[in-house]
């Protein structure tokens, strides 16, 4: 059994998260967890120390087995291994699949609030940014398919799709996905698929959906972005993997990559390994504990005056609407108090802040205080 509420000093440790603030703020902002990674990860990372040396790695062929096998048995996704692109991180692949599939000036399109490299490397890209906000049914956010397809223009070649849903932790259905799926043919619109929190499932009546399942056409006109770092908390050592059934799709995307990326080390190939082959038992003990973090959060949250959050399906980011709470410089107060957050605002949406809540019960528990003094 781990022990989720073993606290472990992240400060001073270079790191990004715990040092962005001063000692008196409790950080909960960006998506890395406070968690000790799984026993076998820290003894294929041993492993590779003690070889003593760090020249240049190849994918282990074993880790292409694993993959194949683990998308077939938890996602229903029969992949081949020479649809899979190895990258050092997920938002360089969002920046390779902007360019590999667009010109300058073309548009890509989004649902917002959305992780915000998504429209950091449309800009970057010098593309055309098309913002379409999520529309609110009942206690669950969802895609706006009217106002999709009434922002479409013939320069849309793109939609980037976040699924789950990075901050409002939706899972899309596989009816909501073919809806998308309908409008992008009906355009000639590829899609790309971050599904970098697939294995983040907290409502277990839910199922993820990638979205290339949906038949051969969603599989020929999609690209779909994985990752170990968010499930197994590896983030700093970069390694993410993108899936491209598509062979033109897929050479598009290597012309565009050559040159501009480096190898991934054997620390990211061995430690990805060692998590998906054997970590599953790790994963499971972590899933109860951030639902038991989530439900905490859910009563606590919406107990303070102004404040409301609403369930989440899937991801260890709360998305909190503070609009009713009359306060301005929310993000700053809850600084002040000992809270950092993310604003709103980075994702396109003002007025309600993302919190982190992949930490032990008893900072959650801490934050919860602080918070309440702000919203009290």
């Amino acid at each position: 059994m781990t022990n989720f509420d073993q606290i472990i000093d992240r400060r001073h440790t270079n790191s990004y998260k715990w040092d962005k603030f001063p000692e008196t703020v409790l950080p909960v902002w960006v998506a890395d967890m406070d968690f000790r990674v799984a026993p076998p990860i820290l003894e294929a990372l041993d492993k590779v120390t003690q070889h003593g040396i760090f020249g240049y790695a190849r994918c282990p062929d074993e880790l292409y087995e694993v993959i194949i096998k683990r998308l077939a048995t938890r996602h229903h996704w029969d992949i081949e291994k020479n649809w899979m692109i190895w990258l050092g991180g997920l938002v360089p692949a969002i920046g390779l699949t902007i360019r590999a599939i667009t010109q300058v000036r073309e548009a890509v399109m989004t649902a917002t609030p959305v992780y915000h490299p998504f429209m950091i490397e449309i800009e970057m890209a010098d593309r055309e940014l098309q913002k379409v906000p999520l529309r609110l049914e009942g206690e669950r956010w969802t895609l706006d398919f009217e106002a999709i397809e009434a922002a479409i223009t013939h320069n849309t070649k793109l939609f980037l799709l976040c699924n789950p849903h990075n901050p409002v932790g939706t899972m899309f259905t596989r009816e909501e996905l073919q809806q998308l799926h309908d409008i992008c043919q009906r355009h000639g619109i590829i899609v790309c698929s971050d599904e970098i929190h697939c294995d983040l499932v907290l409502d277990s009546a839910k199922e993820h959906v990638t979205y290339a399942t949906l038949n051969p056409e969603a599989a020929q006109n999609s690209l779909t972005l994985l990752a170990p770092s968010k499930t197994f908390n590896l983030a700093g050592l970069g390694c993410s993997l993108v899936v491209i059934p598509n062979d033109k799709l897929r050479a598009k995307f290597v012309h565009t990559k050559a040159g501009l990326m480096p190898l991934l080390s054997a620390y990211a190939y061995e430690a990805a390994l060692a998590a998906y082959r054997d970590g599953a038992e790790w994963h499971a003990e972590l899933l109860t504990y951030l639902k038991g973090n989530h439900d905490l959060l859910l009563k606590s949250v919406n107990q303070m005056k102004g404040v409301k959050m609403r369930p989440l399906e899937a991801t260890y980011l709360a998305w909190i609407d503070v609009r009713d709470t009359g306060l301005t410089d929310v993000a700053k107060r809850l600084e002040e108090a000992g809270v950092g957050i993310n604003d709103g605002s980075i994702f396109g949406q003002p007025g309600f802040i993302r919190l982190n809540f992949a930490c032990t019960r008893a900072n959650l528990e801490e934050v919860l205080r602080r918070m309440k003094t702000v919203f009290a």
